[in-house]
């Protein structure tokens, strides 16, 4: 919850910071820039040193430099300061994040782990709702500063709880060495992925400083790849790789969530630059998408029940490119049901995915890699958002699109969103049949009875 206010709460605080520093356009993206490489590079190694050291442990002093990091932003002189403290809030963020999920696991069976997902996903979602109002009554009464001294109190709360709160330790199933090698490539890899889809927005998927990160990204992968095979303790364990359904699911979540923030950027643009209207307005408008994600939950929950993941993965896979679909067919003089309508579909079908996607990650990980699995899941749903975000950006043109032009262009940017989304459907059929976990293909000898309630983390963002 701290970190979905965090991120929502500084989009308002942006402007503001922007001119009390004197700082560039450039520099307050790297704001945001600098915080999303540092905890997406890093979730998957967190998680590892979760299972290794104890959840709880990770968990604590997490949210103690999460906050004392924020404390240290509410206090920077300059923007250099603010980068470089946003940067070391990423990493302390990256440690409490795959805490949640595997604390939930290490302290609930299967079958009772969908009350507290569900608490926990509506923890998220009503977090990334109110942050934008709140960020604009804390900016306009006492500045952007104060977005950042919010984080203070709320992490102390969450370590003492934390202290207070005995949690089993991750079970061992074997060698729990963490590979220096592979956690250097795997770093390095994301950090350069992430860097050029932030990128691509401002300088387009055709420069070559874009090309050259792409192959610099591909090249430190395959080696990673290469050096996973050999290694004898790899960072992400053999037992966690060859699960189908793990795999299937964290694919599901990086395409279905490229798909959602993507279109979602794209329509605010459209509504505020084609349609001229007001923040607030947008912000009304996008309102079905939050309400389906958070009232969706509990219904796809029931879903999963009695369908099974597969059939409820297809299903929401299929809400979502309806939605996006439906967006690219609206015009300047589009009735506004229409885009309720779209929206509406967005959300529920964002939530239905994430309740099988999740629910499947936590439910089928191994037994003592539950931290790492967390990490992966935590990943994909960074990654995912930048990558969405770089094709409406790359389809629309490097420097995006406004006015009459953002209205020719609303249709050819949101298709090949809806083309990713739809490539969702892949993984979707490689999911489960039954809530029960009965898979096509025989369970690996590590593998844990999967998750037969799971509701999900809607709408969780950075």
């Amino acid at each position: 919850m701290i970190v979905a206010l965090d991120g929502t709460i500084l989009l308002v605080a942006q402007p503001s910071l922007r001119h009390d520093l004197d700082a560039s356009v450039a520099q307050v993206q790297w704001t945001s820039t600098s915080y999303l490489i540092a905890v997406a590079t890093l979730l998957v190694v967190a998680g590892r040193l979760g299972d290794r050291y104890g959840h709880a442990r990770l968990l604590f002093v997490g949210v103690l430099g999460f906050g004392g990091a924020s404390a240290g932003i509410a206090l920077a002189p300059t923007i250099g300061w603010v980068i470089a403290l946003r940067a070391a809030q990423g990493v302390f963020g990256a440690l409490l994040q795959p805490a949640t999920l595997a604390l939930l696991r290490l302290t609930h069976p299967p079958d009772r782990l969908g009350t507290p997902i569900a608490v926990r996903t509506s923890a998220i979602a009503v977090a990334a709702g109110v942050g934008p109002v709140l960020g604009g009554i804390l900016v306009q009464h006492l500045g952007w500063r104060a977005v950042f001294w919010v984080n203070v109190p709320a992490a102390l709360v969450i370590a003492a709880l934390t202290l207070a709160v005995r949690t089993p330790m991750p079970e061992r199933t074997g060698p729990q060495r963490l590979d220096v090698t592979g956690t250097a490539l795997l770093t390095a890899a994301l950090a350069v992925l992430v860097h050029t889809l932030a990128g691509v927005p401002g300088r387009g998927w055709t420069a070559g400083a874009t090309l050259l990160e792409l192959a610099v990204g591909l090249a430190l992968s395959a080696v990673l790849v290469l050096h996973e095979r050999h290694a004898a303790h790899p960072i992400v364990p053999r037992a966690v790789a060859r699960s189908v359904p793990v795999t299937a699911a964290m694919a599901l979540l990086l395409v279905i969530s490229a798909g959602l923030f993507g279109a979602l950027f794209r329509a605010t643009f459209y509504l505020q630059d084609t349609l001229l209207l007001a923040p607030l307005a947008t912000g009304l408008r996008v309102l079905p998408l939050t309400a389906l994600m958070v009232l969706g939950a509990p219904v796809a929950g029931a879903a999963l029940r009695r369908y099974g993941p597969r059939r409820t993965a297809v299903a929401g896979t299929a809400l979502v490119v309806l939605g996006i679909a439906q967006l690219s067919s609206l015009g300047p003089a589009g009735p506004w049901p229409s885009m309720t309508a779209a929206f509406a579909a967005l959300g529920a079908g964002f939530a239905t995915v994430m309740v099988t996607a999740t629910g499947t990650v936590v439910g089928d990980a191994p037994p003592g890699y539950a931290g790492v699995v967390g990490g992966l899941k935590q990943t994909a749903m960074n990654i995912g958002p930048s990558l969405g975000i770089a094709v409406a950006a790359g389809a629309t043109g490097a420097t995006g699109a406004t006015g009459s032009t953002a209205a020719s262009t609303m249709s050819s940017s949101l298709l090949p969103l809806a083309f990713l989304a739809l490539l969702g459907l892949i993984p979707a059929f490689l999911l489960p049949r039954h809530a029960g976990g009965e898979a096509d293909a025989a369970p690996l000898p590590q593998q844990l009875t999967p998750l037969e309630s799971p509701v999900a983390d809607a709408g969780e963002r950075l």
